[in-house]
């Protein structure tokens, strides 16, 4: 799996299949090693956990017990079933890296590819 991805935490990114398609959200971690994503409110799934006491810092007073029930999460999306959305077009395009000169040494920039658009993702 590769191991950079072209998506950054705190992109907006929409989803191109399965049951949350064609809806948008943040990217909250991405995990290059895995080649996976996780986004704010999509692909959420229910997690059954146990009451369970938190190791605190603080020694004083009763432990502080963490509440078991169903907890509902996003789950990891693969980086292949998301795609980014421009901030200048707001629409979902690929990625694209360009050369650019900042401050005398040479940057990689992130474009859209979108033939009216290509201009930069990050600022």
């Amino acid at each position: 799996m590769a191991t950079k991805l072209k998506i950054r935490k705190g992109d907006l990114v929409q989803m191109l299949s399965g049951k949350d398609r064609g809806k948008q959200g943040r990217v909250l971690e991405a995990r290059p090693s895995e080649g996976r994503v996780i986004v704010e409110n999509l692909n959420m799934i229910k997690r059954h956990t146990k009451p369970r006491p938190i190791q605190s810092s603080s020694r004083m007073g009763q432990p502080q017990i963490q509440p078991g029930g169903v907890i509902e999460k996003a789950a990891p999306v693969p980086v292949s079933k998301v795609m980014i959305v421009c901030p200048n077009c707001n629409r979902p395009t690929r990625v694209g890296v360009v050369l650019k000169d900042v401050k005398g040494d040479r940057r990689s920039v992130r474009v859209c590819r979108r033939d009216d658009c290509r201009k930069e993702i990050d600022g």
